[in-house]
């Protein structure tokens, strides 16, 4: 089996910074199409306005992805521009601390609505269309059609009352995962999620600017003592988007240097 992306067009959600945009990166590079899309359309022509507007292997796409309008006009967007979709990267997602003893600031609903509903109603709809494509192209049934890429957190696993919101939601992500995995499997679409922790995303950045002690707690709180960059979980997800993962659904695979291992450690499960 083959680890290549070549050729292969896919959408990744929160494409504008960090961990997604890395992703959207990292498969550019290795030979797919990529729909850059986020609710940041300023960051977007920052980053990439240049080569989006060149019609070669990069688009960017701009909207609030909580609306399913927005979804729909997103994915005939990429539709109209690479002709199918055969990889979705569910990579927008917001980071949020809770105040457990308050409703009105413990993110909760804001987080389900950013990191939980935002993925499903991405994956039904992307899914749908992968579907469709299918059945014009009459391919034979069992003909895989596309693969869907959660990210997750090792948060999903972890105790810690400041992290409630953020918590449920990975949690809620995992086990989306593995339900649409068993009923779009038939129907030829793997789905997996990528867990990560102790890797230097956009929050973490931004934890670590205001305390510097983070970076040394994450580091000895994780056995191969450090933090890893954005790319590594990026080769995680074209792993899992690839032939290679061929016969691999309904998995939450941990990029966190055995770090969900450990006793958690006082600073934030990114």
């Amino acid at each position: 089996m083959s680890f290549s992306v070549q050729g292969k067009t896919a959408i990744v959600t929160g494409a504008a910074a960090g961990i997604g945009h890395a992703i959207a990166l990292h498969l550019v590079d290795k030979g797919a199409n990529v729909m850059f899309a986020d609710i940041d359309e300023e960051r977007l022509e920052d980053e990439i306005g240049e080569e989006a507007r060149a019609e070669g292997p990069i688009r960017m796409f701009a909207g609030d992805l909580t609306e399913k309008l927005t979804i729909a006009n997103l994915l005939s967007a990429t539709i109209d521009a690479f002709d199918r979709v055969d990889i979705l990267v569910n990579a927008s997602r917001k980071m949020g601390l809770s105040n457990i003893l308050h409703p009105d600031e413990d993110a909760v609903e804001d987080l389900w609505r950013q990191n939980v509903l935002t993925g499903l109603r991405m994956s039904q709809m992307t899914a749908k269309r992968m579907i469709q494509h299918g059945q014009r192209a009459e391919l034979e049934p069992g003909t895989m059609l596309g693969s869907i890429v959660n990210l997750s957190s090792i948060a999903a696993q972890a105790t810690r009352p400041e992290l409630l919101a953020y918590s449920m939601a990975s949690a809620a992500i995992d086990q989306m995962t593995r339900s649409m995995a068993v009923a779009l499997a038939p129907k030829g679409i793997r789905v997996n999620a990528v867990a990560f922790g102790s890797v230097m995303s956009a929050s973490l950045q931004t934890s670590i600017r205001e305390h510097p002690e983070f970076r040394d707690q994450i580091a000895q709180g994780t056995p191969l003592h450090r933090i890893a960059a954005a790319v590594e979980v990026a080769e995680a997800v074209q792993f899992l988007a690839s032939d290679a993962a061929g016969f691999v659904t309904g998995q939450v695979l941990a990029v966190d240097g055995g770090r969900s291992l450990m006793d958690a450690v006082s600073a934030p499960a990114h």
